[in-house]
């Protein structure tokens, strides 16, 4: 199964709560933490909901 490397490229403070949430709930907090996840819808659209914050690398 394929995975996705997810790095948080700018800070969270001035977004809506929302946006602050989907960012923990992928497991990041601070500017340059990386997290691997796996490719799957649910998280897909997690990284859809903030892809101004983040950058994503497709990993095999």
């Amino acid at each position: 199964m394929a995975e996705l490397k997810i790095t948080q490229t700018r800070s969270y403070i001035g977004t809506k709560p929302k946006q602050r949430g989907t960012l923990r709930a992928l497991g990041l907090g601070r500017i340059g933490q990386t997290n691997v996840l796996p490719d799957r819808p649910e998280i897909r659209g997690m990284i859809a909901r903030v892809p101004h914050l983040v950058e994503v690398v497709e990993e095999a």
